[in-house]
Parts: structure tokens; sequence; C-alpha cells
């Protein structure tokens, strides 16, 4: 496959990711919305990132179906993908996640605008911890991340041959649930950084900062994590 089908299809995949999963958040925290108010948020929101991931990825699926940084991290370390396309599968997986973004918005534009109190709608594009304390942000975005990269990386294709990208969807749910609390599980750069870029230029009245001091922390700990990930999966697989 060429890099610009590569760039194609990740980048599709990822902006539906991020047009699902932003939009799930979008849906319960802003008033006017069907969701708004209706209880179980957070099961809203992880059944809508796990829904989004099986989205994304079966799009994707031509060129791997990635649509994460991590994961295109941890299969060049395994030999799967050459690293000379891993600059490519980054480009368009960030760009993916800012568009898929900025959709997002526009599907939930009057809501914005008829919003009473925009300052805590940077959580509808990015994470943020909810107790900030960097070394452990850091780590529980490590171990977050390890756990869905080692899942990748060591899970036979033919065990979940007939869930297909349903499978993955249930171990991202499964970290939401059990991990996903204290940083709100970014696992995956792209979909942090391309919406938080998306969030620190939208025309949203009332807004608060992007959050650029804790930006790079959901960038580099799933890295970190990935990385973990193969490496043990190369050394006892």
């Amino acid at each position: 496959m060429s890099n610009i089908d590569i760039f194609i299809w990740e980048f599709l995949g990822t902006a539906v990711l991020c047009l699902i999963g932003n939009g799930s958040v979008a849906a319960v925290v802003l008033k006017n919305s069907y969701s708004h108010g209706g209880g179980g948020d957070w099961l809203v929101i992880v059944l809508g990132w796990g829904f989004g991931v099986f989205t994304g990825a079966s799009i994707a699926s031509p060129a791997g179906g990635h649509i994460n940084p991590a994961v295109t991290l941890a299969v060049a370390i395994s030999g799967d993908v050459p690293w000379s396309s891993v600059p490519v599968y980054w480009a368009a997986q960030l760009a993916g996640g800012f568009v898929g973004a900025v959709l997002g918005w526009a599907v939930f534009k009057l809501q914005y605008d008829n919003n009473d109190d925009n300052s805590g709608t940077r959580g509808i594009f990015c994470t943020y911890p909810a107790v900030r304390n960097i070394p452990w942000n850091i780590v529980t975005e490590v171990i977050a991340t390890f756990v869905l990269i080692f899942w990748v990386l060591t899970n036979p294709a033919d065990v979940n041959s007939g869930l297909g990208y349903a499978a993955v969807t249930f171990v991202v749910m499964a970290i939401g649930f059990g991990l996903g609390g204290p940083t709100g599980y970014a696992i995956n750069p792209a979909r942090d950084l391309g919406p938080r870029i998306a969030y620190a230029i939208l025309p949203i009245k009332g807004k608060s900062d992007a959050g650029w001091d804790y930006a790079w922390v959901p960038v580099v700990a799933p890295l970190i994590g990935a990385g973990l990930a193969a490496g043990l999966a190369l050394a006892i697989v």
C-alpha cells in the first residue's frame, strides 16, 4: 500500500473515531442535548469512545486500522510496519483527530452557542487529570496504554476472528471502565492532541484554555506504554 493510501485511510478512520468519541462527551456535557442530564454519563462516554474505535478502525482497516500513534509505534517495533511509514501514519492520525473534533463541534454548535457556561468544555475534546500529579498521571497513562498495546500484539488473530474490530472495542471499554477515571484514558496521542488543537482555535464562547501545560503527557505517556508493551511482547512471544 502506498503512503498516500495509508494517509487517506488512517485520516478518515481517526477523524471518525474523534467525531464519535468527542460527540459522546458533548452529548452528556452540553445542555439542550437529548443525552444531557440523563444519568450514566461515564457509561455513555466509555461506550461512545469504544464504539468510536470500532467504527474508526473498521474504516481504516485497509491501512491496518491503527488510528493511534501508539499502535503504529508498537507494530513498527514489532517489524510489521516499516519505520519509513510511521511519520505518514502519525501525520494522518493527528490531522484526522483535528478534523474529527471540528466536525464534532459543528454537530453540536447550537448546543455550544446556547450553553450557559463553556468553561468546562475542554474535556469534550481532550483529557486532563482528575487529580493533577504529573508523575502519577504519566504512570496511569503508561499502564492503560500498555494493556491496550500488549493485547493488540499478543492476541492471536484467529482467537477473535469472528469479532474483528469489535474485540479491540471491548478492550478499550474495559480500559475505560477500569483505568480511565484518573486521567480520562487518552491512550492515543492523536485522539488527544488533534482535538486539543481544534479546541484552542474553535470559536467557542467562554471556553477555557486548552491545557497546554498538560498536553505533552497524553502524547508521551502512551508512546512509552506502547514501547514497553512491544518490548515485552517481543521478549516472550
